[in-house]
């Protein structure tokens, strides 16, 4: 009887505690198909992005390389072959904006390993009362070059906004691959206008001459190929 009593107070405890826990929200973002609204969101930021580039004289620009190994988890990415490494090389490119321009820098980043090269653009808002900033991304495959990809103007494969205090809203180009294409016609003017974004800050960050430079002095190019998985270079 004793047991009992103790068994059923500690399931009370337990039931009260579960009662006092904050429910869990969980926002799904649609990537493939956003709403109307959300549609006009994304324009309607892509419009404010800056169409003549004029910088301040503040600038940065970096180069490294990064090694990620088995223990490491990341969200959304499969986890590596036990003994595995994963490596890239990377430039980064940021250029500060004058004070009379609603965006405070824009920050390019362009990475590469044994599979794909990823090209980022962020344009972080001066006064986030709303919208704090946009990124814009593409990639290819290490089939190409890194020059032959900064001189294509590879179209923009996903665009985000980052929303004070609400969800983003993203857009990515959705292959199909995993159900149904997808028909995404409707969407084309959205990427069309963050492609030329891309191609214009690729021109007035100088990115198509400096990246190819800059991947060179982490010795991208050399005989030993930078970012073999499973493999770690000499710096």
């Amino acid at each position: 009887m004793f047991t009992d009593r103790i068994l059923i107070a500690t399931l009370a405890v337990v039931s009260l505690a579960s009662a006092q826990q904050p429910p869990v929200k969980v926002n799904v973002i649609n990537v493939c198909t956003p709403s109307a609204d959300e549609q006009k969101e994304l324009a309607v930021a892509l419009a404010k992005v800056p169409a003549k580039l004029t910088f301040a004289a503040d600038y940065e620009v970096s180069r490294g390389h990064s090694t990620l190994d088995q223990s490491t988890a990341i969200p959304g990415m499969q986890p590596l072959p036990a003994g595995s490494t994963s490596s890239a090389d990377w430039v980064r490119v940021r250029r500060e904006f004058p004070g009379s321009t609603p965006f405070t820098n824009a920050q390019y980043s362009f990475s590469i390993d044994v599979k794909n090269m990823v090209e980022t653009l962020v344009l972080r808002v001066r006064d986030p009362k709303d919208l704090m900033q946009i990124s814009i991304e593409d990639s290819a495959s290490t089939v190409a070059t890194p020059s032959a990809m900064l001189t294509s103007n590879t179209p923009v494969s996903r665009i985000k906004l980052e929303r004070f205090g609400k969800p983003s809203v993203v857009l990515a180009r959705c292959s199909g691959t995993e159900g149904p294409p997808t028909d995404q016609s409707a969407y084309m003017p959205i990427f069309q206008s963050a492609s030329s974004i891309m191609s214009r800050y690729r021109d007035g960050l100088g990115v198509r001459r400096m990246v190819p430079q800059e991947l060179a002095r982490l010795g991208w190019g050399a005989t030993t190929k930078a970012g073999t998985a499973g493999t770690k270079r000499s710096p």
